[in-house]
């Protein structure tokens, strides 16, 4: 019942489609389900590369069975322990009691911790080459990429590099599971959403990978979420290199605003019609009641202005839009125009306290408009005028 899906010579995929979960790490939404991806290289000796979420795995061990044709399995490689791709080692050791665990010193600590499993590893070092036969891998280390214990691996003939979460994507592989089969339009924001959710407060980490990794000659990338990537390896590295330096990919606005009752939307409108009447085309409009946090932040990941908008509540920030200012400053998102805007009708206190993080994030700050009670023409223009100037400044 299942057609095996090889990479290249004697190197198979074998990952799992979930279309049933709804939230990704139970907050983030799923639109387009999600892949637990893992690998099979058959050589003299046979290595499976990382495993999947417990709750899929009888698919899987399906799926293994159909490369393995009768074989056993000699090596399992574990380059992340979190449970979406973990989580079915146990499961993995009873069927195959005599493999070896290939992974980290950290993973060890957690193979123990998770799974009380401490025989049969063998921890690799950076630079630890494990020969199968005609094919090899090399390890590299890759910590907090996105979790302490994670490295990749790089198998020497076909150039291929598993590369853990890294250069993963939200978003099922439907039909394919190459980037070369695939219609590739949902994957690009399904990927970014994934790096602004999953790894990007790790800059730093990233970009120490992403040096390691530029002396090695890669065709092919294995990631734990999305395609296989092979033709759109330099786009693939170009997007990492900018989000990893918080770069925008375009210049354009995002305006995301908070309102309980209109006057916050209508300052945003004004907003965007200002910058739009001053030539910028790329303007996105968020209701932060209507829209999940992570497709904001995949946003702001992508252009390079940003304007923020909240009631005073409670004396307060709109409680979505203090959830959006807190995972921004969590991610330490740098380089970016900012504005900001707020309403209120007793109590001015959200226009100030967004006006603070301008500061906080070290961000070019634009200005700020504060309106009382109903917006009157004033105001409106007031925002309009935010909106020309941050336009602007976005496209200077």
């Amino acid at each position: 019942m299942y057609n095996l899906k090889e990479i290249v010579d004697k190197i198979f995929y074998i990952g799992v489609n979930d279309r049933q979960k709804e939230a990704f790490e139970n907050y983030l939404p799923l639109p387009n389900g999600v892949t637990y991806n893992s690998y099979v290289i058959m050589d003299e000796k046979v290595a499976v590369v990382d495993t999947v979420e417990a709750a899929v795995a009888g698919t899987y061990f399906s799926n293994l069975e159909a490369v393995l044709q009768g074989r056993s399995v000699d090596y399992l490689i574990v380059h992340h322990m979190e449970p979406d791709h973990a989580g079915s080692i146990d499961l993995f050791v009873q069927r195959y009691p005599n493999i070896q665990i290939v992974t980290t010193s950290k993973s060890k600590e957690m193979l123990k911790g998770y799974f009380n499993i401490t025989e049969n590893i063998m921890e690799v070092k950076e630079g630890t080459t494990l020969e199968l036969g005609t094919k090899s891998l090399t390890f590299f280390m890759a910590p907090m990429v996105h979790w302490p214990e994670v490295m990749v691996s790089y198998e020497n003939k076909n150039k291929i590099l598993f590369s853990a979460d890294a250069f993963g994507s939200f978003g099922t592989n439907d039909g394919g599971f190459m980037d070369t089969e695939l219609n590739l339009d949902k994957y690009w924001d399904d990927m970014r959403r994934y790096y602004a959710c999953i790894v990007g407060k790790f800059a730093v980490p990233v970009q120490n990978a992403l040096k390691k990794l530029s002396t090695l000659e890669i065709n092919y990338i294995c990631s734990l979420h999305g395609p296989v990537w092979h033709a759109n390896i330099p786009k693939l590295m170009d997007l990492y290199q900018k989000w990893s330096r918080y770069e925008a990919e375009e210049k354009g606005l995002v305006i995301a605003y908070g309102t309980m009752y209109g006057n916050s939307q209508h300052l945003a409108e004004a907003i965007a019609q200002g910058a739009s009447e001053a030539g910028l085309k790329n303007i996105v409009i968020h209701n932060v009641s209507k829209t999940d946090t992570s497709f904001i932040l995949s946003d702001i990941f992508k252009y390079n202005g940003l304007v923020i908008g909240s009631p005073t509540y409670m004396t307060y920030m709109y409680p979505l839009i203090e959830k959006l200012v807190l995972a921004i400053e969590h991610r330490e998102i740098a380089n970016r125009i900012y504005g900001c805007f707020g309403s209120f009708t007793w109590a001015s206190k959200a226009t100030k306290m967004l006006s603070d993080v301008a500061c906080k994030m070290n961000w070019e700050m634009i200005g700020s408009v504060d309106n009382k009670q109903a917006v009157s023409s004033e105001k409106y223009q007031e925002a309009y005028q935010l909106g020309k100037e941050m336009a602007e400044a976005i496209l200077k």
